[in-house]
């Protein structure tokens, strides 16, 4: 295998500065959190709300067609911009607008030209 895919194989890029794995890791936990909040219907329905806002706004940013590298480059840029979309949604910040940010991300995911079943695929 070629140094660029035993590279990308674990999950970096030779442009990116953030492992996706690590973006994985980080978006998965927040899809569990967000699942978790189901037991509470009315804090469930507010979180769908908040995260269906910050896909909106990250269709606004990476495009129709993206990889998951791309996702996740997007995200080592910082998330600040989530945070701000989550509170203009709900003021009260609760649930924890970092972690509908991830969940955000992860449902996002499913978009990308490259990722399938939670597994990337090779598609150069």
């Amino acid at each position: 295998m070629p140094p660029g895919n035993a590279t990308r194989a674990r999950g970096y890029s030779s442009g990116v500065g953030y492992p996706l794995e690590n973006a994985l890791f980080q978006w998965e936990e927040g899809q569990r959190e967000l699942e978790r909040l189901r037991a509470d219907p009315p804090a469930y329905r507010l979180a769908g709300r908040v995260v269906e806002a910050i896909r909106d706004e990250l269709r606004r940013r990476i495009g129709p067609t993206f990889r998951a590298e791309q996702l996740a480059e997007l995200y080592a840029r910082g998330t600040d911009w989530c945070t701000e979309v989550a509170f203009r949604v709900n003021p009260g910040g609760t649930p924890d607008p970092r972690t509908l940010a991830d969940a955000a991300f992860w449902l996002h995911l499913r978009g990308a030209s490259d990722f399938a079943g939670g597994r990337q695929l090779a598609l150069d």
